[in-house]
Parts: C-alpha cells; structure tokens; sequence
C-alpha cells in the first residue's frame, strides 16, 4: 500500500437499484478522509474487479440488499484474486442473513455491515485493518 490516503472502491453488484445506504457510508468515509470511488448501481462483478483494479484501491466495499450475495461476491473476489489483488480489504454491507456470514468470511470477505452499525465503526473497522496490513 502506498503512503496516501486510504482508498475504497463501493460497488452495488447486480441489480439492486437502492443504494442510500450506500451513499451514506461513501460520505462518512470521504469526510474521514479517505478517497471513495463510487462506481453506482447494477454493477456486474466482472465492472467491479475491473474498476478496483484501475482504481488502485485499497478496500473494496460491497453493498447489496437484492439477496444475491452468494451468487455475486464469489466472481468478484475469484476476480480480484485472478488479477493479483488478494490484498484488497473487502467488506461487505446491507441485507446479509447472519446464517450467510461465515460462507462469506470462508470466501474472503474480511467483515459484515448490517443494518444499524455505525459509521464510525466502519471507518474504524478499515482504518484498523489497513494499518495492520501495512505494517506486515
């Protein structure tokens, strides 16, 4: 990672159209400081690795509430992984099942953000592992 500020991807995979929850955390991460790349809605997951790969990202930020979490975040971290950025922080956001949380850790999914959790836990969340992560 290099010295600058932190820098997150938020993506909203598949066809999810609500993304104010989205908007939201992008916000809250930007006013603490780090750069926020915002790529929208109905992302497929082939954009989403493209995008983090342009982008240089650091954390990759997923929020989806349509259910298809399962079928999405399995191509986008293969993708990430395929494309050399196993180091990318991803998280994830919205309507997850607690019963789905641990396929999702087992996948790659570093933390699940779901409806109620502060910001400020967010941000701590990212801030903390990205020290840790660079200082190995």
């Amino acid at each position: 990672m290099n010295k600058s500020r932190i820098r997150v991807l938020l993506a909203k995979p598949g066809l999810d159209g609500h993304d104010r929850g989205a908007k939201v955390v992008a916000r809250a991460l930007r006013d603490a400081g780090m750069e926020v790349i915002y790529t929208g809605i109905r992302q497929t997951p082939e954009m989403i690795v493209e995008a983090a790969i342009q982008e240089d990202v650091n954390v990759v930020g997923l929020s989806i509430l349509s259910g298809a979490h399962l079928e999405l975040f399995p191509p986008i971290i293969e993708g990430l992984r395929k494309k050399g950025r196993e180091d990318a922080l991803v998280i994830a956001g919205g309507i997850i099942p607690e019963d789905d949380i641990p396929t999702l850790q087992q996948m790659g999914v570093k933390a699940v953000f779901g409806p109620g959790i502060s910001t400020e836990d967010i941000i701590s969340f990212i801030q903390k592992e990205i020290t840790q992560h660079s200082a190995c």
